[in-house]
């Protein structure tokens, strides 16, 4: 594919984020479709502020979200396309080199600028905000199992698994959730406490800020 670097040759006229997340159902990638599109909505505001449309798909599964990212790049090439997905483990490189060896995805033709990534999990950045865990779970959620560390992206897949289900087994909504509670918490969650915390989130945000300030 030959047609990555060349977007500002364009009139970008709408933003397409494909994401990971959301199950085989409907409804799961419908819950994961409104939850970022929450997280993402002073990014939204901007691209309604210049008659930019903008869409955030649920894809499901990385490598569906992957062929939906692929399938975008030919049929909507006046589009800003996004793919975000979860890097699955620590990042040391940029986004398309860790996928790459991770995933063997090689999309060297396609601009960095275009591919972001949850670091390790999406679940990292609901951690990064504890207060807003709290009020989703209420009464028996215990904030102590959530890692308090500054950079949360250090948080590997195993911790944020085990910190969360610890954190909330003994709520009334019970465990931990990814598809059920995930995206409802994502809504909830104070973005610049996120951004702060989470680097490739604040490169998510700046990247695609950028992008409509100059479209």
């Amino acid at each position: 594919m030959a047609y990555g670097r060349d977007w500002r040759k364009k009139v970008v006229n709408e933003v397409r984020i494909y994401v990971e997340g959301g199950g085989d159902q409907r409804s799961g990638k419908a819950a994961v479709q409104e939850g970022f599109s929450k997280f993402l909505t002073s990014l939204r505001a901007m691209a309604r502020e210049r008659q930019i449309r903008w869409y955030v798909i649920a894809c499901g599964s990385r490598n569906a979200a992957l062929d939906a990212f692929g399938i975008a790049l030919r049929q909507h090439r006046n589009a800003f396309n996004v793919l975000l997905v979860d890097a699955e483990g620590p990042v040391s490189q940029s986004p398309w080199a860790h996928l790459q060896q991770r995933d063997g995805w090689s999309k060297s033709d396609i601009s960095e600028d275009n591919c972001h990534l949850m670091v390790q999990l999406m679940e990292a950045w609901i951690i990064a905000d504890p207060s807003a865990l709290k009020g989703f779970y209420g009464q028996g959620f215990n904030p102590h199992p959530i890692p308090r560390q500054e950079d949360v992206e250090l948080v590997s897949k195993i911790d944020l698994a085990s910190a969360l289900n610890q954190a909330t087994q003994n709520t009334q909504k019970g465990e931990y959730h990814k598809i059920r509670h995930g995206p409802k918490i994502l809504a909830l969650v104070d973005v610049n406490m996120v951004r702060s915390r989470a680097r490739h989130c604040e490169r998510m945000f700046t990247i695609l800020g950028k992008k409509l300030a100059e479209a």
